[in-house]
């Protein structure tokens, strides 16, 4: 039998929300490298099959949906002498439940700031719907209430292990142009660094290969990971980060004069905004700008100089390629102005090939282009933990990643995770990864494109925003 580290005992309660596909993929993670007893657990899950399958393990569990008007109760009970609180639900205000746990000394991670339910499609003003208005109230909540338990935002595959992935991308690009450099101890070095590399922005570029025999049924939103967050962030306005390299913005944008000032967002949902990128098994393909916590934290974290006015600043955003069904699912619903009624995803039983990779494309130094990430098939992700898919390995060991950090440093305060030592997150987690990688790339925005339909791009900077989105 394989040996897997221990990372510690978790004292008190530990209390989970939500048993969706990555909640059934962290708790096996939680009990095999923690020292934690079945009778100091708790999963939060209103679902019928949700519960069903804890019955069957024997997982202490409470069938309630977590809202707006019994979180305080519930948790207070659970969390009352302490704990950790592993947030992977849909639908609860991350921020809410950030500040309880806080108030009662109990440690508290999550992997996106989720709000309450109907947030999404029942708040009229797009800008308040924006990951940067998400992100900006706990970064304010951050700075009103300094230090104390530590609470770990937006900590799953990305955001989340991106943003340590960066920062092992830019030491790599800094050791392959001869000039390596030890690894920055404090924000200001890493934004230096990366401004030093001449980095001009970075992609989250992600493709999914996962399929199965079986086609997608019509009337079927079909997804390798929940497709009720899926559908609730492609909703979403487009957003990105916003470079001091660019030279043009698009007609539909709009920037914020409050908060770091790091980001822009359009007016068009994510999920139907294309843009093009590259990753090494297809090479150069569209993604979908869906935002992403990670699009504003990177380029606020790489900022040198005034946010208002900086010296210099990375655009960064989401290029995501779903899995094949996943794109077919979001041609139907948004063509048909209906979300399909019955969800699937992909069980790893049932995936017959395809990879989850997953990694960050620099771009704009004297090599061009460097993509680093992790290329993990579902085959492999199958052999080194029970119950999840590739792309629910990539999210839980993240998870997995955050806790041992957030027990490591227990009075941190809030963080985010360009905040954390990434070498030892991602010591924790690379056993889960399958092959990290890097792979260099001499393709731009403005290559192969058609030349029988002309495009306004911009030749002088190929890496500017404005060949990067597709027409």
């Amino acid at each position: 039998m394989a040996q897997h580290p221990n990372y510690g005992r978790i004292d008190g309660r530990l209390v989970m929300i939500g048993y969706g596909s990555i909640g059934r993929g962290t708790l096996p993670l939680i009990e095999r490298h923690f020292d934690v007893a079945r009778e100091q657990m708790m999963v939060i899950e209103p679902s019928a099959e949700g519960q069903a399958l804890l019955a069957e393990r024997g997982i202490p569990h409470l069938g309630v949906a977590i809202t707006r008007e019994n979180y305080r109760e519930v948790l207070t009970e659970l969390l009352k002498d302490g704990g950790f609180c592993v947030n992977l639900s849909v639908d609860t205000s991350s921020l809410d439940i950030l500040r309880l746990c806080r108030e009662l000394g109990a440690l508290y991670i999550d992997t996106v700031v989720e709000p309450w339910a109907g947030f999404y499609f029942e708040t009229p003003d797009n800008a308040a719907r924006t990951n940067y208005a998400l992100r900006q109230k706990v970064r304010d909540e951050k700075v009103a209430n300094p230090g104390g338990p530590t609470a770990v935002s937006c900590c799953g595959a990305n955001p989340g292990m991106v943003s340590w992935f960066v920062k092992e991308a830019l030491l790599q690009l800094a050791s392959d142009t001869g000039t390596p450099v030890a690894a920055p101890t404090d924000r200001a070095g890493w934004a230096k660094l990366m401004q030093s590399l001449g980095v001009k922005g970075v992609h989250i570029a992600e493709r999914d290969t996962q399929a199965r025999a079986t086609p997608r049924p019509r009337g079927t939103f079909v997804n390798t990971w929940s497709v009720e967050g899926f559908i609730a962030e492609g909703f979403q306005p487009a957003e990105l980060g916003w470079g001091t390299h660019e030279p043009w913005m698009p007609d539909n944008a709009h920037g914020y004069d409050k908060g770091c000032q790091a980001a822009i967002w359009l007016e068009r949902p994510g999920a139907i905004t294309r843009v093009h990128s590259w990753c090494p098994t297809p090479g150069p393909q569209f993604g979908f700008l869906v935002t992403h916590n990670e699009a504003v934290s990177i380029s606020d974290y790489y900022t040198v100089g005034d946010p208002a006015a900086p010296e210099f600043r990375p655009t960064c955003h989401y290029a995501y390629h779903p899995c094949d069904d996943a794109v077919l699912s979001l041609h139907e619903m948004f063509g048909s102005g209906v979300t399909q009624g019955i969800h699937e995803i992909l069980s790893p039983g049932e995936i017959v090939e395809g990879v989850d990779e997953l990694g960050v494309l620099l771009f704009g130094h004297e090599k061009n282009a460097l993509w680093y990430g992790s290329r993990l098939s579902n085959a492999e992700a199958r052999q080194l933990a029970p119950d999840q898919n590739a792309t629910g390995l990539q999210v839980t060991s993240a998870v997995l990643a955050g806790m041992v950090w957030a027990l490591e440093n227990p009075a941190a305060g809030i963080v985010e995770t360009d905040e954390m030592d990434h070498a030892r997150c991602l010591e924790v987690q690379r056993p889960y990864l399958g092959p990290v990688e890097a792979h260099y790339t001499d393709w731009t925005p403005i290559q192969n494109r058609w030349e029988h339909f002309p495009e306004d791009i911009d030749p002088a900077e190929p890496w500017a925003f404005r060949n990067v989105l597709a027409s």
